[in-house]
Formats: C-alpha cells, structure tokens, sequence
C-alpha cells in the first residue's frame, strides 16, 4: 500500500516564507530608501525667513542706532537704515569706555569659567551617570536643588567672603565663585546617561583602567559634542554676565558690561554712543560663533546618529 505525502500548504502564516528582496537590486532599492531625504513645503521655508529676520533685527537695529547721532534716534519713525556716523561712534565708544582692556578681562573671565564649567561638569556628569556610590541620588538632587536658589540671595555673604580673601576689586573675585554651575552638571549627567553605554565603562574596567583613565580616554571622546554646547553656553553667559562683576569690580579693571555703564552716566543718555558699546561688545562673540559654529553644530549631530 503506497501511502502519497500530502504537499505542503501554503497558505499557513506561520510556514509562508517572508518576502525579502532578492539580489543587488533588492539591497540597492533598500538603501534608496532609508537614504530618502524629505524636503521641506514653501510653509516650512516661509516660517524660517520670519524666524531668521526676528532672530536678526536686534543686531540689525543695534548698527544702525550705532550709526547715527542722538536726534535721529530719538525721532519718530526711527531710522532704519545706517547712517554715517558709524566709525566715529565705535571710536568714542572704545575711548570713552576703555573696552581695550574691557574686553581683554572678560577675555579672561570668560575663557576661564567655560574651561572650568566643562571639565568639572564633565567630570561629575559621568560620576553622576555611570558610577555607583551610596548617597548619589542625594547629592544629585543637592546639586539640582541649588539651581532653586537665587543668586542674589548670596551675594551679601559672597562679597564679604571675597574682601577677607583680598579680591575686592579683583578678576579672581568673579571667576572663582562660578568655576562650576549646577545646570552644567545636570546636563553632562543627562548627555552621558544616553550617550555613554555601561559596556564601554565596563570593558574599561575589565581591562584594569582606572575611573580617570576610562574618563580620559573614554569619556572625553563621548562626551565632546555636549562640552562643545556647554562651553560656548557658558562662554556668552560669563561674558554678558553683568550683576557680580559690578558688584564686586569697579571702573579701573572692569568686564565689557561693566564698562559699558560708564556710556550711560550723565543728565542726557547719547543711545547712539550707547549702541555702539553694545555692538562692540557684541563683535567678539559673534566672531566665535562664526568661527567655531559649525564645528559644534558638526559634533551635536555625530553625537546624536552616534546616540
């Protein structure tokens, strides 16, 4: 008795093969596909210009009062294209206010504080990410809650505490008391919990690195596009940065917004002779951005297709 196999059905879900792409034209339509680029509606480009002209018209304006004179700033409408008086207006700005050596402490001051926010940000970001010690969550919320605080709340006893150490009227008095911030160690603890994997920190250990020798050599390159975001943050924060700094500097070795008060003093305000600090003061970091703009916009997006 011949017994006859009965064929396969194939209407079954669970035994019908999927379907996949077959040869090089299959793979090839596959990467097409993922490499697709959506392009942006005229409403899209639309909302952009509106947004980049509000985003550039304070500068905008800031030149042309800068470029004229006290009167025609004052008259209504106001001007709206530059006038002739530019030159002679940033002159009497640089000379009136003392912005050369101004601007070199702010150099300074800011310079400092953005190295130091990073590194130690950087730092007790990824203890607070990655390592494991008893009161962590403790001490995190220590630190997030001291962002609650006011700063003005501090600067009776801040003051005092700089005149017994001796610098009253001294740069040290505004670079030390900011070396790190709160709002720094929070975003370098959040960048690193997603962008640092634990099997990186663990191979490290495997392999007998020490906590700052993964950091140096692990961390660092990881965590770069973060600290390029936060220095530049922290950078333009410390160099606009006006309330300390005129606490507790005076007209012989100020920062640039220290400075700028001195256009401001007397019975009628030139707002003219008054934007053109403001514009000079400006200078300096737009120039950073222009130069290291892309370079940070560059490392924010490897850090998130690495992500």
């Amino acid at each position: 008795m011949t017994t006859h196999s009965l064929p396969a059905r194939t209407d079954d879900p669970a035994r019908t093969p999927v379907e996949k792409p077959a040869g090089r034209g299959g793979r090839r339509l596959l990467r097409q596909r993922a490499g697709r680029q959506h392009h942006a509606g005229p409403l899209a480009y639309v909302l952009l210009v509106i947004m980049a002209v509000l985003s550039i018209f304070p500068l905008y304006w800031t030149m042309v009062a800068a470029s004229t004179d006290n009167t025609r700033v004052s008259q209504t409408p106001p001007p709206f294209l530059p006038g002739p008086n530019l030159f002679s207006n940033l002159a009497r700005a640089w000379d009136e206010a003392a912005l050369g050596k101004a601007m070199m402490n702010s150099l300074v001051v800011a310079g400092v504080i953005a190295l130091s926010t990073v590194m130690f940000a950087t730092l007790a970001g990824f203890a607070f990410a990655k390592l494991r010690f008893k009161g962590r969550n403790a001490l995190l919320m220590l630190v997030i809650g001291t962002m609650m605080v006011p700063p003005q709340l501090g600067v009776v006893p801040l003051f005092m505490m700089m005149s017994e150490l001796g610098w009253s009227q001294q740069l040290p008095a505004v670079i030390f008391p900011t070396l790190v911030s709160a709002v720094g160690v929070f975003f370098m603890r959040q960048y690193l919990s997603e962008a640092l994997p634990d099997e990186l920190v663990e191979a490290g250990r495997v392999d007998g690195a020490h906590s700052l020798r993964i950091f140096w050599s692990i961390v660092l390159p990881v965590a770069r596009p973060a600290m390029a975001v936060l220095f530049m943050i922290t950078f333009v924060h410390a160099w606009n940065d006006f309330f300390w700094p005129f606490v507790v500097l005076d007209m012989t070795n100020p920062t640039v917004p220290v400075a700028l008060t001195q256009l401001s003093a007397g019975y009628v305000r030139d707002q003219s002779l008054i934007m053109a600090g403001a514009l000079l003061g400006t200078l300096p970091l737009l120039a950073m951005f222009i130069v290291f703009g892309r370079q940070i916009v560059s490392g924010i997006m490897a850090g998130a297709v690495k992500g």
